[in-house]
Parts: C-alpha cells; structure tokens; sequence
C-alpha cells in the first residue's frame, strides 16, 4: 500500500506541479560522509515548507493560517536550513515553489512575502554555507493587504533563461507581470491588465499556467471575472494576447495538464477539457 502524504505534503506537491519540473539528484549519505569539506556549489534544494504559522500581518488571502514567519529547506547535502523573516515580513503563500531560472544554476525557492506597510512582493531564496539567504526580490506592490499571485516560472521569450508570471491584485482589477533576474532584483518588463487567478480567501492558487502551444511558450490566465481564458505571449518588452477561451462558467479550479496537446480547467460548473491551440487567433 502506497504511503499517506499528510495534508501540508498534498498542498506543497500540488502548487509545485505547475511550475518547472527540477531534477533533484539526491547526494547519498555515504558520499556526504566522505567529503573533507561541504561544497555548496553542488549542493541543491530538494524540499521546503512554510513554519510558524502568525497573525501580525492578518490579511489570510488565503484563509488562515497561511501566514508564516519562517521557512524550512531540505538540501541534497542533508542540511535542514530556516529563514526567519523579520516582524514586519510574512510568507503568505501555501507552499513554496522550488524553481530553476537557469540550467547552469542550482534550484532556488520562489516566495510570496507580504510586509505591513508596503504590501506583498515575489522572492528567490537560495541556499549558501550559513544557511538560506534572499537573493532577489521584487519590488512590492506598494500598499498593505494587497497580494499577488504567481503565474508560473517558464522561457517566454526563447533565449533559454526563464521569466516569472504574476498576476498583481487578482481580487481587485490584477495585472500580469513578468519578471526577469538582473543580480538581486526581479525587475518588471512587462505587464497587462485585466486578469485574476485567484478567489478571496480559496487556497487554490493555480487558475493559471504557462503552456507549450506549437513549440513556444505562452501564459494561460483567466481575465478579470475569470470567465475567459486568455492566452498571453511575452514579444520583447510587451506582453500580447494570441487568443482567448470563452468558458461556461467562472474558474475555480486549477489547471491541469491531461494530455501533451489539452488541459482540464475547474470551472464553476465542473471540469471542462480545452485544447488552447484551438483558443489561439489566426495571424
């Protein structure tokens, strides 16, 4: 009989399905044991989770308790590293998603962190010798108890580094931006309004998804009732609709991949099958 995952591994596993799939090369014990000294350039993250559950923050877009002062990473080396946020940071967020925006450097940790007075931004933890730093953020969004929601981590633009999607806002009139890593910033390139990706107060963060149509990368996310499924490419600095699903009900649910060419969508009314080819415009 297969194990029981507990309800915070079902929810960790379920928010990284939709984001880059990582190979995690666990190093073996014995191997660990025999090293001199630890090398962390090989050393990788392969687990993590949000600990410490709080209340100063108190906006739980999420429900509670899904704010939390620290997080907990597992490495390949076998290290258990935490970040603690200081009082006026929380993680709120389900999960972290562990990511690679790169195929030279090892995986990182994408976070939403949420500060009293300016409101929620994107993170990227990394793991060094003392332990998990931030390596690059986000400007916030500039004022409290105002969230965003990820996208997803994909190259949008084909040049073999990956861009981050957000949606801004969703509860209140959201915008998708997409991000690029330039040393310790995310810096924004591109942005379009009218979207949402996620319900008040739902702990389903996945109403959205980047896409492989026809060999390139696009961005699928509902508009701003969420009754239409917009499909988003980034070309240059600008981010362009090619098409758009009209959908019987509202998204609800998230998005999952069925087969290499369809994904099933939660709406409202039940799960519904689309091919977004079929969604795109003819140009």
């Amino acid at each position: 009989m297969a194990p029981t995952l507990s309800a915070g591994s079902l929810v960790r596993r379920t928010v990284q399905r939709n984001f880059m799939a990582l190979s995690r090369g666990l190093l073996p014990l014995a191997a660990m044991l025999a090293l001199v000294g630890l090398d962390v350039r090989a050393e990788s993250i392969t687990d993590a989770r949000y600990v410490s559950p709080v209340e100063r923050y108190g906006h739980f877009a999420l429900g509670r308790p899904h704010e939390y002062a620290g997080l907990t990473a597992t490495t390949s080396a076998g290290r258990t590293l935490t970040l603690r946020l200081p009082e006026d940071d929380v993680f709120e967020d389900l999960a972290p998603r562990i990511v690679r925006l790169t195929p030279t450097q090892p995986p990182e940790i994408l976070a939403i962190v949420s500060n009293r007075r300016s409101g929620s931004r994107l993170v990227l933890i990394r793991s060094n010798r003392e332990g998990l730093a931030i390596a690059a953020q986000s400007s916030a969004i500039g004022t409290p108890m105002r969230w965003l929601n990820p996208v997803g981590v994909a190259d949008l633009d084909g040049d073999g580094l990956a861009e981050i999607a957000a949606v801004i806002t969703p509860h209140v009139g959201g915008t998708l931006k997409v991000y690029r890593r330039r040393e310790g910033k995310l810096v924004e390139i591109a942005a379009l309004p009218g979207f949402s990706n996620h319900v008040l107060g739902s702990r389903e963060l996945s109403l959205s998804a980047p896409v492989s149509i026809a060999g390139s990368s696009f961005v699928l996310v509902p508009d701003t009732a969420r009754v239409n499924l917009r499909v988003i490419a980034l070309a240059g600095d600008r981010l362009v609709e090619k098409g758009r699903c009209a959908l019987s009900a509202p998204v609800t649910g998230g998005i999952e991949p069925v087969s290499p060419h369809e994904i099933s969508i939660g709406l409202a009314s039940g799960r519904r099958v689309i091919d977004p080819k079929a969604c795109m415009r003819n140009e």
